[in-house]
């Protein structure tokens, strides 16, 4: 049976819809019929599992701030009273926060691409991507700078940069550097590579060694000093290209990868924690030379890293792959919801942090009124037509 997508929300509807079952939108302005099966139809996961991601990272940040290296290491507005305890929950996201971000980027390329071609593709990612990260460069980033000397009662200076959106640099960079390789994939979807790539995804287990080789080999060749320092660094830079290209093949290896995710959640999810308990061993217990060699350490972190990665495609295509209102809604927002996130903390924190309040009291303000302020900003911005752009946002009329 033939479905209509909604041009609006991108939610399916049944063919005889006069009105879009999930924004409203009149008949007219939704496109063309599409068949379910049509593999250009949105996955709804990928969107949730970007949201989350994205989150994630600022729960993250927020976190930082609770660490008693935090003003010292990033220049984060830090609590006195710290909460090392957090830590320990950061550990479980903090090796894939941004490799998974740098996957769904690639994903994202190549649904782009189903409606454009390179050049189209470049166009897009410009404005999408580049023009965010100049404006958040010179306007967003050093407002943290002048918020952190404020509070420290430090010299103040204006300096443009990357700051907390130094990835969408390198996501940039990515789609120059494989735009020809990628345009040659679309156009030969049964070529050699894509063809090895299904036979081995579709044995038992084959997905699991085919996304992780890649991760490990990094690991191995790179030595990151501390696996998770990803901002701007060489180690940074080579997994998220990694991940970026799995995530366009992967992606278009359409039902074959999605299947076999789902099939391996499980095992994906075990492999992951139980690897999560041994870091935490080895960090906060002991210092055994058996794990804690460098070589050894980023190999089973590399491998952590990719067994969280596919469990999350492969409990979000299980149970997140459907439209809702709020999905739509936070799809549209958490990109610019992020890009302001930072300055927003800060503030906060440098306010908060000033009371006479337990610490575990200052981290739910904080990230309470970190969210509320930086979505009630969101609320401003996607209202003003020429403004939306700056922040990654389609220039339409105003909400």
């Amino acid at each position: 049976m033939s479905v209509f997508v909604c041009s609006k929300c991108s939610s399916e509807n049944e063919r005889d819809a006069k009105f879009c079952s999930l924004c409203g939108t009149e008949i007219g302005t939704i496109s063309s019929a599409r068949t379910p099966l049509d593999t250009s139809i949105r996955r709804y996961d990928v969107d949730a599992i970007r949201v989350i991601a994205l989150g994630l990272l600022i729960v993250y940040h927020i976190a930082v701030a609770f660490q008693p290296w935090g003003a010292d290491l990033v220049m984060f507005v830090e609590n006195e009273q710290p909460l090392e305890w957090v830590w320990v929950l950061m550990m479980v996201i903090n090796i894939w926060r941004i490799p998974i971000l740098f996957v769904v980027s690639g994903m994202g390329a190549r649904f782009a691409m189903e409606r454009r071609d390179w050049s189209n593709l470049l166009s897009d990612r410009s404005l999408r991507i580049f023009v965010p990260l100049l404006f958040g460069m010179f306007f967003i980033v050093p407002l943290n700078f002048i918020i952190f000397n404020y509070y420290y009662k430090k010299e103040q200076f204006y300096f443009p940069h990357p700051g907390h959106l130094w990835f969408l640099l390198f996501i940039f960079f990515y789609v120059l550097i494989f735009c020809a390789l990628f345009n040659y994939f679309k156009k030969h979807p049964e070529n050699m590579f894509y063809r090895f790539i299904k036979s081995v995804i579709n044995k038992p287990l084959g997905l699991i060694p085919l996304f992780a080789l890649p991760i490990v080999v990094e690991a191995i060749l790179i030595q990151p000093r501390e696996y998770p320092v990803f901002a701007l660094t060489l180690h940074g830079f080579i997994l998220g290209m990694i991940c970026f290209f799995s995530g366009f093949v992967l992606v278009s290896l359409k039902e074959d990868f999605w299947t076999s995710v789902r099939k391996i959640k499980l095992i994906t999810l075990v492999l992951a924690f139980s690897l999560y308990l041994l870091r935490s061993y080895n960090v906060i217990i002991t210092e055994s030379d058996l794990i804690s060699s460098s070589l050894a350490v980023n190999v089973l972190t590399g491998f952590e890293s990719a067994n969280w990665m596919l469990a999350a495609f492969g409990f979000g295509a299980a149970f997140l792959n459907k439209p809702s209102k709020s999905l739509a809604y936070l799809s549209s927002a958490v990109y610019p919801v992020y890009i302001v996130h930072l300055p927003v903390q800060m503030l906060c924190s440098s306010l908060v942090f000033q009371l006479g309040l337990p610490a575990i009291f200052k981290l739910v303000i904080v990230l309470l009124g970190t969210f509320a302020l930086s979505f009630a900003i969101y609320e401003i911005i996607k209202r003003i037509k020429w403004v939306r752009f700056l922040f990654g946002m389609k220039i339409k009329s105003a909400a």
